[in-house]
């Protein structure tokens, strides 16, 4: 009889849970086309199937949501595979410390402004906490998807994400702590309790992964039995979370430790490359259910409200990270772009605020603003992500940093002959060319450690965002003669050349291309000559190729058969 029972009311679950995942295809498809994180799809997709005010085709949203809470976990787990010191290092002690002061001073400043709005000290640390962090997930995204994952700005904005999603560990663990409440000695009590588990969690995930979990890695063949890696990949996940959750902690931080110790292994990048199938499955539920707590006949109503929180969370959390990075050395523009790259709230504002829902931190009202104004942000940053340099620029020249105030290093009565806008890798190698002129050569670049290259170089130098007009009119480029553009967006480049275009009509333009398709772009913006990085790659495997093969013998002995 109960077996029958469980049977039947398993079925209503696997549909809603069809029903759920199509969905979120669907949404996630015209979120993509319309140049969005899949995930705002997601959440959308949530509030119009099951959500308060939704067409209500989805019922199971409780056993959804413990489905879901494994895709959080899984997400956890990838981000420990992710996780190294020798990675954290490679960003620069610099963005790291930015990193954590933005985590630490956000959180201050929204608890601030939650006490002001009469929010206990509880419910405002909690809501500190939940805004916080961004957006790994979009920020990758949009970034990736311009090609601008190796500038200047995006390199800072991944380093201080990277530092809070592991300060997600930190913060899930106070959440529990605060709806405990009590008096002080109480506290501490807690504290020291959860504590004290967590090294007991630490300690007995890194026995289990280091002596018994890489040894059965080592015996398995990835190559022969792939499944089995999946398998014991995801079990070593979920019984991290298992374990987290029986010793009373955050099933999240098991799954996050297990992928940190098993992410110093060999077997780290096959494993996040195979679990990531299971992940996407659960994380599209997880998001999908999160949209299912929101209403948009109660955004619709308060919108007023929803739009000035959205406004005031963008704005305070740019600011922060803007005046953080022009205290540690950047200049303001490119501080900026970095701080709008990084303004939204994040996807695990859903997983914070449901815990703190939980632990009856904040009220249902308070939960509804804030993933209200965490889905606006979303659905707003593919914009500010792709004007950021742009905007950064602007906003710097209105405060009068961007031109009175660039930091061009040596000033020189020469006559500039030659400028390379972007001095990375490639900029230097083309900067080999002109080695003989000296201070007629001019470096324009937003990052200071490429200044200092071209200043050890011998070289003069500009720090400036060269698709601003008003950066090249600063830097009396009039003279030159030749301008080499490396920089790696395309919609960057072709600004510049017609800024170029306009202050030296007469002049030589060769431009570095990411992609074979924007070569036609470029020319038509006014390049005299394109180079590509993908024809460049071809060429050198081609000419590589065309030496081995000249190494292998025409005739090889075939070798008999054996029977």
């Amino acid at each position: 009889m109960n077996s029958t029972y469980a049977i039947n009311s398993l079925w209503p679950l696997v549909l809603d849970i069809v029903i759920l995942l199509l969905s979120c295809v669907a949404g996630g498809s015209i979120a993509s086309r319309f140049g969005q994180s899949p995930i705002v799809g997601y959440l959308l997709a949530g509030m119009l199937l099951g959500g308060p005010a939704g067409v209500s085709l989805v019922g199971s949203q409780q056993e959804i949501d413990l489905i879901a809470e494994l895709g959080v976990s899984l997400l956890l787990f990838s981000l420990g595979l992710e996780f190294s010191w020798r990675q954290l290092r490679s960003f620069g002690g610099k963005t790291l410390v930015a990193g954590l002061l933005q985590v630490m001073l956000s959180l201050l400043v929204f608890t601030v402004i939650a006490l002001v709005f009469q929010c206990d000290i509880r419910s405002a640390l909690a809501i500190g906490a939940i805004l916080s962090v961004s957006s790994t997930a979009c920020v990758l995204r949009v970034l990736s998807d311009r090609a601008e994952l190796d500038s200047s700005h995006a390199r800072d904005a991944i380093s201080i994400l990277l530092v809070q999603d592991i300060a997600i560990v930190p913060l899930a663990l106070l959440l529990p702590i605060l709806g405990a409440g009590g008096e002080a000695r109480e506290v501490s009590m807690l504290i020291g309790n959860a504590l004290g588990k967590t090294l007991l969690l630490i300690g007995s995930i890194a026995l289990f992964v280091h002596f018994f979990a890489l040894k059965i890695f080592g015996i398995l063949s990835i190559e022969e039995n792939r499944e089995l890696a999946i398998l014991f990949g995801a079990a070593i996940g979920f019984g991290a979370t298992w374990t987290a959750h029986e010793l009373g902690l955050s099933p999240a931080i098991g799954a996050f430790l297990a992928g940190m110790f098993l992410g110093s292994s060999p077997f780290a990048t096959q494993v996040r490359a195979d679990i990531t199938p299971i992940k996407t499955l659960l994380l599209a539920l997880f998001f999908g259910a999160a949209g299912m707590a929101a209403n948009p006949v109660w955004i619709v109503k308060h919108f007023p409200l929803v739009l000035v929180a959205t406004v005031f969370l963008i704005a305070i959390k740019a600011s922060l990270v803007a005046g953080i990075l022009s205290f540690l050395g950047r200049h303001l523009s490119l501080s900026l772009a970095t701080g709008l790259i990084i303004s939204q709230a994040g996807e695990f504002a859903f997983v914070l605020g449901t815990l703190a829902m939980q632990y009856d931190l904040i009220n249902g009202e308070i939960y509804l603003l804030i993933i209200s104004a965490t889905i606006i942000s979303l659905l707003v940053s593919p914009f500010l992500i792709s004007h950021a340099s742009s905007l950064g620029g602007r906003v710097a020249q209105i405060l009068g940093m961007s031109i009175s105030a660039m930091n061009r290093t040596k000033q020189t009565s020469e006559k500039i002959e030659v400028v390379i806008i972007g001095f990375g890798p490639a900029g230097i190698l083309a900067s080999e060319a002109f080695a003989e002129y000296g201070k007629r050569l001019l470096v324009i670049d937003l990052n200071k450690e490429a200044m200092a290259r071209a200043t050890k170089l011998g070289f003069s130098s500009l720090i400036g965002d060269a698709s601003v007009l008003d950066v090249l009119a600063h830097a009396e480029i009039h003279s030159a003669k030749i301008f080499i553009l490396t920089l790696p967006h395309h919609a960057a480049s072709k600004k510049a050349i017609r800024h170029i275009r306009v202050l030296a009509p007469e002049s030589l333009i060769i431009v570095r291309a990411r992609h074979q398709f924007e070569f036609e772009a470029l020319k038509n913006s006014g390049a005299h000559g394109v180079v590509g990085d993908e024809e460049q790659v071809g060429r050198a495997l081609r000419e590589m190729a065309q030496e081995f093969s000249q190494q292998v013998p025409e005739e090889r002995e075939i070798a008999p058969e054996v029977k």
